[in-house]
């Protein structure tokens, strides 16, 4: 057992010791987005669920490290409603929701014994802006909350792919989740 523990401690010590020459990194990829209970002075609109697209960039300066920062558009979505005007006439129109999301992250890595593969976490901030409009008027509502995020990623010298999960607060939701899949090149 003691033996087991040795072999497991020095190949966790030997990973978080293995630093990375400063890896600057990009990708995109494809998302899959929820962003329900949209609410903006007091009428509903439609929820965001729906695929979408992401681009990031960071930098990784030790192998347990990196800096991170995201482009999310989450996604809009258009449904004919029925409202009640003035004069008490029906009338038809359109409800639209869009969002999307700039994100800044810490990310630190699982010193795992597998040299192709990584596990992280990410905590940070995203500005997050989501955009109503009724009838051609439109509301837009900015703010800044916590952001997190879980991931796993594989890379072959400079190429990598990777599947996360990532949530955070909007105003007048019930918040942003979503998960993507994303290729990357480290260089």
């Amino acid at each position: 057992m003691r033996r087991l523990l040795l072999v497991v401690w020095l190949a966790l010590g030997a990973s978080i010791a293995q630093a990375d020459n400063g890896s600057f990194y990009f990708g995109a990829g494809v998302t899959s987005n929820k962003l329900n209970d949209i609410v903006v002075q007091g009428t509903a609109f439609p929820d965001i669920d729906k695929g979408s697209w992401k681009v990031f960039a960071g930098f990784r300066p030790i192998s347990v490290f990196a800096v991170e920062a995201d482009y999310l558009d989450l996604g809009s979505n258009t449904v004919e409603g029925t409202c009640t005007d003035c004069c008490m006439q029906a009338c038809r129109g359109l409800y639209e929701s869009d969002a999307q999301a700039f994100a800044a992250y810490a990310l630190g890595f699982l010193p795992i014994p597998v040299p192709f593969l990584d596990l992280y976490g990410k905590a940070g901030l995203a500005r997050a802006q989501l955009t109503t409009k009724i009838f051609g008027s439109a509301t837009s509502n900015r703010g800044t909350e916590f952001a997190w995020g879980v991931g796993v990623q594989a890379h072959i010298s400079m190429f990598g792919a990777r599947l996360e999960y990532e949530q955070f607060n909007i105003p007048n939701s019930s918040g942003a989740k979503v998960a993507s899949l994303s290729v990357l090149l480290n260089f």
